[in-house]
């Protein structure tokens, strides 16, 4: 293993600690006056003050040459532990600013990645597959029959069971009837997004999502809103919200508005709240981004609170898309 005073590799490049190993001037002025006091003090006492032999005395000449050498030595360590605190602190600040940087630089040119490794691009890859698959069954079911028979017409009716009884009309099934229905764990899943590209189950849950006419709006408005927040450096992992009891999330499934459900507003970050504030004023486009993402988040969670169990009510309080709500709803004023 490299000795400490080598250079390390961060994720902002080479740093190099080399300084860290030499004496810093605060400690060569702190040995330089321990020297000085040492000869003075100990000088003085070993040619100038009366001799003898107490116990006490020699007690006090300890204390009298040491005690000042030590404090000089306490305060010197003390102002290199905070030196070495300055400096880690603006290390790690520089290392956040820049992966920060990067992460923007990527959302903003996500279409130009060679490797179409960010999450839009995928997102956009299955949002076409998804369209490319419901046209093929609407296809499917409208002309599936027998080979030799003519292609029916959509009003004609077929034959009755039994006479008397009401003909029903062949219109076919739409894709969205012949789905089941979206389990709250993959929705949940979804609205989180993949953590990486790697992810293979969050895509796959995110596929299964977008097989969901009002999951697949409620996603795509989200991924809008998030891009559009990720360009002022607001990101909902760096957010810790205060958690809200399930109990008020359902109040708010329900119908509820204003203070009654006021403990939904947990974001507290001030610069994000003024970022999106001030966003929001600004810019018309993000303003529709927003409100058309609240209103397709309360009609989905009223849909989803009736069916989801309180832990599951929890979990999805906690992704992404519940912290941007959050965020884009204290702004709004949907919790006042």
């Amino acid at each position: 293993m490299a000795d400490d005073s080598t250079a390390r590799s961060t994720p902002i490049g080479v740093y190099d600690r080399s300084d860290r190993a030499g004496p810093s001037t605060g400690e060569l002025a702190a040995a330089a006056l321990s020297v000085v006091w040492l000869l003075l003090a100990g000088g003085y006492f070993l040619f100038f003050a009366a001799s003898g032999t107490d116990g006490l005395r020699f007690v006090l000449v300890l204390m009298t040459v040491f005690l000042p050498v030590a404090m000089v030595w306490v305060a010197a360590m003390a102002m290199r532990s905070t030196r070495i605190m300055r400096e880690e602190s603006a290390r790690l600040q520089a290392a956040v600013d820049a992966l920060r940087h990067a992460y923007v630089n990527q959302a903003q040119a996500g279409k130009g990645d060679p490797q179409g490794t960010t999450i839009s691009r995928k997102l956009d890859e299955i949002a076409a597959a998804q369209k490319k698959t419901e046209t093929a069954l609407a296809v499917f079911t409208t002309t599936r029959g027998p080979a030799s028979a003519s292609r029916p017409s959509p009003v004609a009716a077929a034959e009755p069971a039994a006479s008397g009884e009401q003909p029903t009309l062949a219109l076919g099934t739409s894709a969205e009837d012949m789905a089941p229905a979206l389990p709250n764990a993959d929705l949940i899943r979804a609205l989180n997004f993949p953590e990486t590209a790697e992810d293979t189950d969050g895509f796959a849950a995110l596929r299964r999502a977008l097989k969901d006419r009002t999951a697949a709006q409620l996603i795509q408005a989200a991924q809008d809103v998030l891009t559009l927040l990720s360009e002022d450096g607001i990101y909902m992992d760096d957010l810790r919200p205060d958690r809200a009891r399930p109990e008020t999330w359902r109040r708010f499934g329900q119908g509820a508005r204003g203070r009654e459900i006021a403990a939904l507003g947990g974001i507290r970050d001030r610069s994000s709240l003024a970022l999106t504030a001030a966003r929001m004023k600004q810019d018309p486009i993000f303003r529709d981004a927003a409100h058309h993402f609240l209103r397709l988040f309360d009609r989905n969670f009223a849909r989803f609170e009736g069916t989801a169990t309180d832990t599951e009510v929890s979990d999805l309080a906690d992704t992404r898309s519940a912290r941007a709500f959050m965020l884009l709803g204290r702004v709004a004023g949907t919790f006042d």
